[in-house]
């Protein structure tokens, strides 16, 4: 039973923890979420986290080989990029005039959903 995500699918996120972190200064390590998965916790990240995947010759993929590929990450591995401050975040719940309740950034209070 998981919780529900604050990161969404085209979200730019910097990962924090593993092989693929990125330092807060430094603009390497981004990457747009691909797809998320709520039920594990876990989502894709654009040209980050990847796995190699030993491929044998088919009739479909005639040509065999080495390929590489997103692996899943854990949520809680990465954090969201403010596109106001350019900076990672958490994420707050706003509400606004109209009574929904959207996303914020924690440290300059800009929306991320529009």
């Amino acid at each position: 039973m998981a919780g529900k995500m604050r990161i969404k699918k085209k979200d730019l996120v910097m990962i924090t923890t593993g092989k693929d972190r990125g330092s807060r200064s430094a603009k390497t390590k981004r990457g747009r979420v691909l797809q998320v998965f709520p039920d594990e916790n876990r989502l894709l990240v654009e040209r980050l986290n990847l796995i190699k995947r030993h491929q044998r010759p088919t009739a479909s993929f005639r040509q065999g080989g080495i390929l590489e590929k997103e692996g899943k990450i854990q949520a809680s591995n990465v954090m969201v990029i403010c596109p106001e401050c350019d900076e990672p975040t958490r994420i707050k719940m706003k509400a606004i005039e109209d009574g929904k309740r959207v996303r914020a950034c924690k440290k300059c209070d800009a929306l991320l959903d529009k």
